[in-house]
């Protein structure tokens, strides 16, 4: 294993104060895009989208319940599958009764959709004790209009805002490889005003680690996420794939 350079305490107090400043920068800049983020426009819900979770039958106005906000987790869960997919379930596992506590306070709901039927999805939420809302949107356009569920038989190609050409032109046309319909992740966050919903923002793919979790505190570790594209090479003893589901 390639580990840190050995340094006197006044070295390393040098070399922490440079990075600090580097740190404090990047703090800003996250702040500024964040007020951008705020700034952004939002799409009224037109459609009359049903759900069904553990109580029956429900609308996008109901998964709120009765707060202003709402953060949806598009989870990887297709109907032919019996298991949701294993990097939406890592992620599932950091969803604490804390998190969800501290949203509430702060007026937002955090839940889960996807595309299985429900007793597909509590039958896998009852075997991994989660304890959060989700949702099955078995039968909607949800998953399609939002970009989640592809499947070019229902419309054009499209994830990350780039359609099937963008991505294979990127090097990231594998998010459209195998047998659809193909689900894919993302999280969506809408605003509630009175009975009228609006969408603010939606993030794919890597964007999923805005919301920390294991990967924000293994940043600030000496190994770090002790995967193979990181840098400096030869940092852990074992360099895992880039994948999400801390199965190894």
């Amino acid at each position: 294993m390639a580990l840190p350079q050995i340094v006197s305490r006044q070295e390393w107090l040098i070399a922490r104060k440079a990075l600090l400043e580097k740190e404090k920068a990047m703090t800003r800049a996250r702040d500024a895009l964040n007020v951008e983020r705020r700034m952004l426009p939002m799409v009224p819900i037109e459609k009359d989208y049903a759900f069904e979770g553990p109580k029956g039958k429900a609308s996008l106005l109901d998964l709120f319940e009765g707060r202003r906000q709402l953060i949806l987790g598009h989870f990887m869960f297709d109907p032919r599958w019996e298991k949701g997919c294993p990097g939406c379930s890592a992620g599932a596992d950091e969803v604490s009764d804390g998190l969800l506590a501290h949203l509430h306070r702060r007026d937002t709901t955090y839940a889960a959709v996807s595309r299985a039927p429900i007793a597909k999805i509590e039958a896998y939420k009852a075997e991994k004790g989660w304890r959060f809302p989700w949702y099955s949107s078995f039968g909607s356009d949800f998953n399609y209009d939002f970009d989640v569920t592809i499947d070019e038989r229902v419309k054009p190609a499209t994830y990350n805002y780039k359609t099937r050409e963008d991505h294979e032109k990127d090097g990231t046309g594998y998010y459209f490889q195998g047998e659809p319909p193909l689900e894919q992740p993302g999280t969506s966050f809408f605003l509630r005003d009175g009975d009228r919903i609006f969408h603010t923002y939606s993030t794919f793919g890597r964007g999923a680690e805005m919301f920390g979790g294991s990967y924000y505190w293994l940043d600030l570790t000496a190994l770090g996420r002790q995967e193979e594209w990181e840098e400096p090479k030869g940092r852990a003893g074992f360099a895992r794939s880039a994948s999400p589901t801390f199965e190894n």
